[in-house]
This record gives C-alpha cells, structure tokens and sequence, in this order.
C-alpha cells in the first residue's frame, strides 16, 4: 500500500453516570439528562490515498474485531460492521481521495457506557475533516444519531452522541425529540478531582443483551405517554444529580444516583440484572454514597459507583466486587473535560 497524503486522528470520550436516561428518546418526547463523559476512549483514523493509487476507495478495518475489508457491494450485502458503514456512506468523501479507516474503542463492547455512540461520533468527525465544511461539536452529535437511529433504525437516546461529543459533565434539556440544549458544569477543582478520586466502573464480564426486556418497556412507555409518572421519575433525577454537583455535594449526588437507578428498576423487573444487584449489594454494604445502573439496563453491562469519602473503602470494595465476581472487570476511568478531539 503506497504512503498516505494524510492521516486523520479523532478520540471521543464514553459515558456514564446518565441521571434521567430512557427520557431522551422519540417516545418519551422531551426529557432531562446529567451525564459525565470519562476516558477510555473511543478512537477514529483515518489514512487519506489518491483514488488513482489504490485498489479499493475505502478500506475498514476493526481492529477490536480484528477485521478488516474493503467497502464494495458485496461487503455490503454481508453487514460486518453497519454502524461504520452506514457512517461512512452518509458522508461521502471527495471523488478524488480514497482512505483507510481504522477504529478501536477501549472500553470493552456492551458495557452500556455508549460505546458505539463514541465511536460514531469520533468517525464522523475523521469523516468531516475530508470534506470543505467543519461541524461544531452538537453537528457530529446529531449527525452520528441521525446515522444510528434514523438510517439504521436503532433504538437510542440523543444523550450518549452528546456527551462524547461536548465531554465534561453535561445537563442536556431535551424539549422534543431530537432537539436538545447542552448546559456544561463548570465544578470547581477540587470537587471535580474528589469525584473522579470516588468513581468506580465495574463491567459485569458480559455484553448486555437485554432487546426483548427494552422493546417491552418501549411499548409500554409508549403506550402511557411522555407525561407518565415512569418517565417523571427519571426526569427528575438529572435535576436533582445537577444541583447536587453544582452545590459540591457528593452525598446528594449519591442519591440522584441511587434514586434514578431504583426508577430503572420500575421500568421492569429484569432491568436490573442479577450481577448488577450483587455488585449494588456489595457497594451498599461497604457504604458507598451512590450507584448507577448505565444505560438502559438489562442483563451484562455495567454499573459505576461512587465510593464514600474513605480511600480504604474504595480499595476495599474493589477487592471485594473482583473475589465475588471474578468474571466482571473494574475499568479504570478519568473524567474527560474535552469532547471530541480531531488531530
């Protein structure tokens, strides 16, 4: 393969902590979500050939799949990777270029961190820098929702794309589906290094794979309207988790935390899955401020927790969750202050 005329690199933060989540989607039409983007990071690169030079104009390659192939026609037809795909198609580079992507996200797949919203967002951002424009930072955002959701006919909430696109800790008011405001908090340092000093991710050791549990709480959500006391609940958690950590208090925070995750709960019984109610179990027995189920929930995924002020607790803890649940995996996070980082 010849030397590239150019290379494109992007980064995008994931997401936890997602206070008010279920109420950024079409059904509940409007909705109120505090987020925190932290690393590890999803990552875009892409190499930028003449089209004259190279066999293929554009080349994929996954590397946490470990594949790679051609985009033709009859790749197409297979769907190995349609998120990438369906990015890329959206946004057609210049005729003349032909380009190489590569992707790689850090966190493990499925762990309910919005992991495939950051890699959108990093490569529609790789993606935009081939062409004369430049979107700001809601454009990706919306771009890569628009990929997810309306060309592929996923079911997700507008939050994630936002957060790895904006980073730092965002209040997002949505007024009607898809359209959102993003408030940034602006904490001061030192309540900024105790909360990612008191975070804990702990991965469950499994993919969610909870579809048939969420089309359930879909339909019923939808059936009971965006005014639903359910969907209240939920509303009204990302308000509370915003003055909590506007005002520095941690403790509050906790709650927000521990109130959205039991609102989850009322959304369906299997939303919270046996190896997150063990880890809730642990993390409540050794005094944690706070926990919160990620994402919409379901079995596998992921909860963070917020450890009390204690460091020996929060060591405690961590050595607990890996001897009782030796298959889960503790991730190491720091918080993100920057969004989407395109070099």
């Amino acid at each position: 393969m010849p030397q590239p005329i150019t290379i494109i690199h992007s980064r995008a933060p994931m997401r936890i902590c997602d206070c008010g989540g279920w109420t950024d989607t079409w059904f509940a039409e409007y909705g109120s979500v505090l987020n925190i983007a932290v690393a590890p990071y999803a990552e875009a690169r892409i190499e930028v050939f003449p089209a004259s030079d190279v066999e293929h104009r554009v080349v994929i390659r996954a590397e946490n799949f470990g594949d790679e192939y051609p985009l033709t026609e009859e790749t197409r037809a297979e769907r190995r990777h349609p998120l990438l795909e369906a990015a890329i198609d959206h946004m057609p580079a210049p005729d003349e270029v032909a380009f190489r992507v590569t992707v790689f996200s850090e966190a493990p797949a499925g762990a309910s961190t919005g992991t495939s919203a950051a890699v959108l967002v990093a490569l529609v951002g790789a993606l935009d820098r081939l062409t004369p424009g430049r979107m700001t930072p809601h454009e990706i955002a919306m771009t890569a929702h628009y990929v997810e959701h309306n060309l592929l006919g996923r079911q997700c909430g507008i939050q994630d794309q936002l957060c790895s696109a904006y980073g730092g800790i965002n209040f997002i008011e949505m007024d009607r589906f898809p359209h959102a405001t993003v408030t940034q908090l602006r904490l001061p340092e030192e309540t900024t290094r105790e909360l990612e000093r008191r975070l804990i991710l702990v991965y469950l050791g499994s993919s969610h794979s909870s579809s048939d549990v969420h089309e359930k709480v879909i339909r019923e959500l939808e059936g009971a309207g965006p005014d639903c006391a359910k969907l209240e609940d939920l509303r009204q958690t990302a308000a509370q988790a915003r003055d909590a950590l506007a005002a520095g208090d941690l403790e509050a925070f906790g709650q927000a935390m521990k109130d959205n995750t039991a609102a989850q709960g009322r959304l369906h019984p299997d939303i919270i899955g046996a190896d997150a109610r063990r880890v809730i179990r642990l993390a409540e027995a050794e005094g944690a401020a706070g926990w919160k189920l990620n994402g919409a929930g379901g079995e596998g995924g992921s909860v963070t927790i917020l450890c009390g002020e204690s460091p020996q607790m929060r060591r405690v803890l961590k050595r607990t969750i890996a001897r009782e649940l030796p298959y889960s995996k503790l991730i190491s996070i720091g918080l993100s202050p920057e969004g989407i980082t395109i070099f």
